[in-house]
């Protein structure tokens, strides 16, 4: 991902267990630079957004999955799976599952530099036609 390239979800306001549901593209130029994930809340009594936590995801293990180039699989197939370390901020086992054609991870990552929270995604890889092809 380009260091500079930066993506925001819509604010959830007076919620304290949010979901946002969206969908979020990213373009991946360098597999080695790990994804950020910050999250932030929005002070009531000020106009500032206090920083919660964040988390780095790793995406090369998902980029490996990606790769094999599997077909023929019924749809729900676990591939293969990673489990939370110290190098990780993966709050539990994160698996890659065969869905409809395409190589997906459902992750729960526990933040850092908070004393509590947990955030739910799912990465799905997209090939766009005449993007620069990668090799890991």
């Amino acid at each position: 991902m380009n260091p500079m390239q930066k993506l925001k979800t819509r604010v959830m306001k007076k919620n304290i267990n949010p979901e946002w549901n969206e969908d979020l593209t990213l373009s991946v130029a360098d597999p080695e630079i790990p994804i950020k994930l910050t999250v932030y809340d929005k002070d009531k009594f000020s106009l500032r957004y206090d920083q919660m936590g964040d988390a780095d995801i790793d995406i090369k293990p998902f980029l490996e999955a990606v790769k094999i180039h599997l077909v023929n699989l019924p749809s729900g197939t676990m591939i293969q799976s990673v489990q939370p370390n110290r190098q990780n901020c993966l709050a539990e086992e994160s698996c890659f599952i065969w869905k409809d054609g395409k190589v997906v991870q459902d992750m729960y990552l526990r933040l850092k530099n908070v004393e509590s929270g947990e955030v739910e995604l799912q990465l799905q890889w997209i090939d766009i036609p005449g993007s620069r092809v990668f090799m890991i």
